[in-house]
C-alpha cells in the first residue's frame, strides 16, 4: 500500500475524491489507503463468483444484484472496497447516479484474498463487517485453498471453513451447489475455461 498527498478526508469528500491517476482507495479512519491491482487469478475467481451468484439470483428470481469493487461504508470515516457485494435492486436504485458506496446493509460480501490483503480480509474487514451486521461474509483464500463462510450470530461471526471438494453452505443462497475446487479452478488459466 502506498500513501497519497491527502492526509485527512471525510467520508463525504471520499465519495468524490479523484487523484487523476485512476487509483482505487479505501477510506480508513479518515485516511486513504491505496489498493494494489489484484492478480489475474484474483480477477478470474471474482469473475467466476460474480457469474455464479448472478446465475443463482436469476434462477431464483431474487430482486438482487451482484457488484464487483463497490464500496461499503463501515464507519464514520471508513469505507471498504469489496470484491463482490450482493445488494437489493432497491439499494442499487438509491445510488443510481451517485458513487457506488453502499451505506445500507449488503446481503452478502465476498473478499478474495491476495498476498497483500491477508490481514485486511481476515481481521480488519471481518471486524468491520460484523460491527456493520453484514449477515454473511465469504473469505475466498486461494493462497490457503479454503473458503471461510462467516454467518452473523449475536453480533459475532461463526465461521465454517470449506476446502477441496466440499460444497459451500450459504444462508443467503441456500440452494447454491458449488465445490471449493470448482471456484479455485476458475483462477487457473491452465484449466479449460468456458466463459
Amino acid at each position: 500500500m502506498g500513501t497519497t498527498p491527502v492526509t485527512s478526508i471525510t467520508f463525504e469528500e471520499y465519495l468524490t475524491y479523484d487523484d487523476g491517476n485512476g487509483s482505487h482507495y479505501e477510506l480508513v479512519d479518515g485516511k486513504l489507503e491505496l489498493m494494489n491491482p489484484p492478480t489475474i487469478e484474483h480477477f478470474l475467481i471474482a469473475k467466476f463468483l460474480e457469474q455464479l451468484l448472478d446465475g443463482e439470483i436469476k434462477r431464483c428470481s431474487f430482486p438482487w444484484l451482484t457488484f464487483r469493487e463497490s464500496g461499503v461504508r463501515t464507519g464514520r470515516n471508513k469505507s471498504r472496497l469489496t470484491d463482490l457485494c450482493v445488494v437489493t435492486v432497491e439499494q442499487a436504485r438509491e445510488l443510481l447516479n451517485a458513487s457506488a458506496v453502499f451505506q445500507s446493509l449488503p446481503l452478502l460480501i465476498v473478499e478474495v484474498v491476495s498476498p497483500e490483503s491477508v490481514k485486511r480480509d481476515y481481521r480488519h474487514k471481518r471486524s468491520e463487517y460484523a460491527a456493520l451486521e453484514v449477515h454473511e461474509y465469504w473469505i475466498v483464500d486461494p493462497l490457503e485453498g479454503k473458503i471461510s463462510v462467516l454467518l452473523l450470530k449475536d453480533g459475532f461471526y461463526e465461521e465454517t471453513v470449506f476446502t477441496a471438494n466440499q460444497q459451500i453452505g450459504s444462508r443467503t443462497f441456500p440452494e447454491l451447489k458449488i465445490a471449493v475446487d470448482q471456484i479455485f479452478t476458475a483462477g487457473n488459466l491452465n484449466q479449460g475455461r468456458r466463459d
